[in-house]
């Protein structure tokens, strides 16, 4: 199977903006799954099907860039001008009062929709997207916080509040942050299925949900009683 490639802007975003959706989609790597197989047993089936994800965060020069979050600080590992080739450009959300996106981040968006190719943004990202003009006629949407502040900002984008998140073509854009992830999520189980999703879940120990924020993604357990436990099915080798 084929390297799926992913950028992630490198500018002042949240952290939990770019760190979710990458951290579901790393627990999804094959690779991962190879080496959780040591402490309990995975489907050959599910290993197969899984994908390979390869990340690049992508700064405007590779100067360190403190995060808006948390004071952390990360090392671009590209440029915009020498960035290989993306599947995938994930657009995280910044504080949006002082946040200001470069040009050339900006025309690297420009760039990466003209071509074709998928773009997701988790929270305030789709703000930051609406500024290069290419949401404009688009339906998106945006952390509900901002929701009013930044549909008048930018008018031209069609502005839901409907769903947790908007698919419009390639470009998809996911409410609050963990809506971000719910969304990458729906993508992993469309694209390798359910399985897959539930054990790159598993890894995180957590539940994804479906558009409307509710946890119908993945079957639910019950016990021999009829009561409700934890949805995730943890399995183990035999002790010896």
């Amino acid at each position: 199977m084929a390297v799926t490639h992913v950028g992630i802007l490198a500018y002042a975003f949240q952290i939990v903006d770019s760190a979710g959706p990458a951290d579901l989609l790393s627990s999804a790597n094959k690779s991962a799954f190879q080496a959780v197989k040591e402490y309990g047993p995975i489907d050959e089936d599910i290993i197969s099907r899984a994908p390979q994800f390869v990340f690049h965060y992508i700064g405007v020069t590779r100067d360190p860039v403190l995060l808006g979050s948390s004071q952390m600080v990360i090392m671009p590992t590209t440029t915009v001008d020498e960035c290989p080739e993306l599947d995938i450009l994930l657009v995280p959300g910044p504080y949006l009062s002082r946040f200001e996106l470069h040009p050339k981040h900006a025309e690297f968006i420009r760039k990466h929709v003209e071509a074709d190719k998928m773009l997701w943004t988790t929270c305030t990202g789709a703000s930051v997207v609406a500024s290069t003009g290419v949401l404009d006629g688009k339906k998106a949407t945006v952390n509900n916080v901002e929701y009013a502040w930044v549909r008048k900002r930018w008018p031209k984008v069609n502005w839901t509040r409907e769903k947790k998140w908007i698919i419009d073509g390639n470009i998809w854009t996911g409410s609050g942050a963990f809506a971000g992830v719910d969304m990458v999520a729906h993508w992993i189980k469309e694209n390798y299925g359910l399985d897959v999703l539930i054990q790159a879940s598993n890894n995180l120990d957590y539940e994804a949900r479906d558009d409307d924020g509710l946890y119908t993604v993945f079957p639910q357990r019950f016990d021999s009683q009829g009561n409700k436990v934890a949805t995730h099915e943890f399995l183990y080798y035999d002790e010896e």
